[in-house]
C-alpha cells in the first residue's frame, strides 16, 4: 500500500507541475479547475505519510480553511487562490529537483566539490564561498548536503584536533552563507519565486541587478568576518597543495551559463513569469543531462528508467519538505485574508509608517519570525498583503523585492527552523540553534545592518 501511495503523490506531483505550467504559459486554460482538487488529494495522501510536526501545518490549514467558512462570505476564492499557492509551491519544487537528482549523480560535479573543499586556508573561504553560490543554483539544499559532506570529510583527515575543530567551522559556515546569498537573485529560489509572485508588478529582470548587489555585500560581508577574526592557532599547521585545477570547475560554469542565459532569453521572448520559464526548462536541461550521462549505455532506456525513479521513487521521498513548503504557502495566503481584518481592527495602519521604516522593517521581520518557527515562504506570504502597495509608497516594486529577499536570506542563516542551519548543525555535530545564533549571531546583525541601508538607498536612488 505504501509503494502504491508512494507512486500517485510522484504522479501528482507531475499533473500539477503540467498544470502550472499550462497556467503560466497560458495554455489550456480549461484545466485550471483540476490544479485544487490535485492538491487537496495530494495532501489528504500526505497527512497519512508524514511525521506529527508536519502534520500540524496541515492542521493549521484546515483550522484556516473552517474559519474562513465561518466568517468570510468569499472564502471559496480565498481558498481556492491558497491552493493555487501550494500548487505553484509543489511545481517549482518538483521541477527544481530533477536538475538536483541528475547532479548528485554526476562525477564532474563531485569532482568540482572536492576540489573546492581542498582548497588551501588562504582562499579556502572564498572558494567555498563562491563556490557554494554555483552549487547552490544546481542543487539548492542538495549543495549544503554534498559541499558539507565534502567539507567535513577533507577536515577530518586533520590529525590536531584544534585546528580540524576550526575548519569545519570556517568551511561550513562558507557554504552556508554562499547558499543564503544566492537568494536575493537567483530564479530558482524559493525567495524569488515567491516574492515576485507576492509584489504586484515585480519581475526577475527588474531583481536580477539589486540582488545581485545584495548577494554581493551577503558573501562580502562574511569573507570581511572571517578574515577579520581569524582563530589563532597554537601550532602552525601543515599547508597542503589543493588537488587539481580550476579547469575542473569547467562543466559546472558551463551549466550554469546554459541555465542562465536560456532564463534571461525566454524571459526576453515571451511574457511567461520566470517561474514559468523554470518549471520548462530546468527538467529540459535535466533530462538532456542525463542523455549525456549514459551516452555510453543505451541513454534513451536508461535515461527513461531514471526518470521513472525519479518520479515514482524519489520525488514521494521529499513528502516532508513538500508537506512544510506547500503547506506555508497556504497557511500564508489564505492566513492573511483572516490576518487583514483583525490586523484593521486594532487601527493599526502601515500605510502611516514612513517608506523607509517599512523598508528596514522587512529586512528584520523574517528573520525574527524564523526564530519563533515561521518558515520564510509563510512569513512573506502572511505579510505581503498588508504591505502597502508600492506606488502609495513612492517606490518602486523592485524595491520590496529586495527587502523582503534580504531578509528572507537573513533568515535562512539565522533561524534554527531552517533546512541551512539544521544541515549545517549536522554536520559540525552542534545544534541549530547554535549555528543559526552563535556561529551567525555577528553576521546576521552585520549584515542587517548594512542591508537596511542598502535597501533604502535602491528605494530612493533607482
Amino acid at each position: 500500500m505504501g509503494g502504491l501511495a508512494n507512486r500517485v503523490v510522484g504522479l501528482l506531483l507531475c499533473a500539477i507541475t503540467l498544470l502550472v505550467v499550462c497556467r503560466e504559459w497560458g495554455v489550456a486554460g480549461w484545466t485550471q479547475p483540476a490544479k485544487p482538487v490535485l492538491v487537496l488529494v495530494l495532501v489528504a495522501i500526505l497527512l497519512f505519510q508524514v511525521r506529527l510536526s508536519r502534520k500540524a501545518f496541515i492542521a493549521v490549514g484546515l483550522i484556516i480553511s473552517i474559519a474562513l467558512v465561518a466568517t468570510t462570505p468569499g472564502w471559496r476564492a480565498i481558498i481556492t487562490r491558497g491552493l493555487e499557492t501550494a500548487a505553484f509551491i509543489g511545481a517549482f519544487f518538483t521541477a527544481l529537483s530533477t536538475l538536483r537528482t541528475v547532479a548528485q549523480t554526476s562525477p564532474a560535479i563531485q569532482r568540482a566539490g572536492t576540489f573546492l573543499a581542498g582548497q588551501p586556508p588562504g582562499r579556502r573561504y572564498a572558494a567555498l564561498t563562491v563556490g557554494g553560490q554555483a552549487f547552490a543554483l544546481l542543487l539548492n539544499y542538495g549543495s549544503l548536503q554534498l559541499l558539507g559532506s565534502l567539507a567535513t570529510s577533507n577536515a577530518n583527515t586533520e590529525p590536531n584536533l584544534e585546528i580540524r575543530g576550526h575548519r569545519i567551522r570556517r568551511m561550513l559556515l562558507a557554504i552556508q552563507r554562499g547558499f543564503v546569498s544566492t537568494l536575493p537573485w537567483s530564479p530558482l529560489s524559493f525567495a524569488v519565486a515567491i516574492t515576485i509572485s507576492v509584489i504586484p508588478d515585480a519581475t526577475w529582470g527588474k531583481a536580477l541587478v539589486p540582488g545581485v548587489v545584495t548577494s554581493i555585500l551577503l558573501a562580502g560581508i562574511g569573507w570581511a568576518l572571517d578574515t577579520i577574526f581569524k582563530p589563532r592557532l597554537t601550532i602552525t599547521p601543515v599547508r597542503s597543495a589543493a588537488v587539481g585545477t580550476w579547469a575542473t570547475m569547467l562543466p559546472l560554469a558551463v551549466l550554469l551559463t546554459i541555465l542562465l542565459v536560456g532564463v534571461v532569453t525566454l524571459s526576453t521572448l515571451t511574457q511567461v513569469r520566470v517561474v514559468g520559464i523554470i518549471a520548462v526548462l530546468v527538467p529540459c536541461i535535466a533530462v538532456f543531462w542525463m542523455l549525456l550521462q549514459h551516452w555510453d549505455e543505451n541513454p534513451a532506456s536508461t535515461t527513461r528508467a531514471r526518470i521513472k525513479t525519479y518520479v515514482l521513487q524519489e520525488l514521494p521521498g521529499y513528502r516532508g519538505e513538500l508537506t512544510l513548503l506547500m503547506m506555508a504557502g497556504f497557511i500564508g495566503t489564505a492566513g492573511s485574508q483572516l490576518l487583514a481584518p483583525m490586523v484593521q481592527a486594532t487601527g493599526f495602519d502601515p500605510s502611516y509608517f514612513p517608506t523607509w521604516t517599512i523598508l528596514v522593517l522587512l529586512v528584520w521581520i523574517i528573520p525574527l519570525a524564523g526564530q519563533i518557527g515561521m518558515n520564510p515562504i509563510l512569513a512573506v506570504t502572511l505579510i505581503a498583503p498588508l504591505i502597502p502597495a508600492a506606488g502609495d509608497l513612492g517606490v518602486q516594486p523592485t524595491a520590496l523585492v529586495v527587502a523582503i529577499t534580504a531578509g528572507w536570506a537573513l533568515s535562512g542563516a539565522s533561524s534554527p527552523f531552517t533546512a541551512t542551519t539544521l544541515l549545517i548543525g549536522s554536520f559540525a555535530g552542534i545544534s541549530a540553534t547554535r549555528v543559526g545564533l552563535v556561529w551567525n549571531g555577528a553576521y546576521t546583525l552585520a549584515c542587517g545592518f548594512v542591508l537596511s541601508l542598502w535597501v533604502i538607498a535602491f528605494a530612493y536612488l533607482s
